[in-house]
């Protein structure tokens, strides 16, 4: 068997591809469109999937003990977190976006610290840029959070209507 035929084999189905390509298309359109009803049906359903997986985590304690401490703990804080975002749909939206949009501008502080140790250790001049940018990206995320937490949903929703329609051509291709 060919390297070609063994990577077609083992990448996913091509009408797996092109399922996921339209529902990313399809959420991308709404973002755009609807961005705040949009966003609280999607929140709604990441805290439906909080809860159910909270639950899962601390039945998954009593069928396998290992590692118990972090089956109860992520158990009880995915319970704790979809009973929130169920109970307040309307404020959610907001600080599971803020919160996201925090937790991506330290990201983007600790690898571009991390881009720039390297840079000067040897990595190069391209390891170093990159790390400057993740800096600067990571201070206006957390410069700007509200601005930032606002303006998600329309980034995702170009993002998905950019990939939606990259991951159709690609199954078509695939096929």
């Amino acid at each position: 068997m060919t390297l070609t035929a063994r990577a077609r084999q083992e990448a996913a189905p091509w009408w797996m591809v092109l399922i996921q390509g339209i529902a990313a298309l399809i959420i991308g359109i709404l973002l755009l469109t609807n961005p705040a009803g949009t966003t609280v049906v999607l929140v709604q359903f990441m805290g439906i999937y909080w809860l159910i997986s909270g639950i899962f985590s601390l039945v998954s304690m009593f069928i396998d003990s290992t590692a118990w401490g972090w089956k109860l703990f992520s158990g009880i804080l995915g319970i704790g977190a979809g009973f929130i975002v169920l109970q307040h749909p309307f404020w959610s939206p907001l600080v599971v976006g803020s919160v996201l949009i925090i937790i991506l501008g330290v990201e983007g502080l600790v690898i571009g610290v991390v881009n720039l140790i390297q840079a000067f250790r040897g990595g190069g001049w391209g390891v170093g840029v990159l790390g400057a940018l993740s800096i600067i990206f990571g201070i206006i995320l957390l410069a700007n959070v509200w601005v930032a937490t606002f303006s998600l949903p329309l980034v995702l929703g170009i993002f998905g209507v950019v990939m939606g329609i990259v991951a159709i051509v690609m199954a078509f291709r695939l096929r």
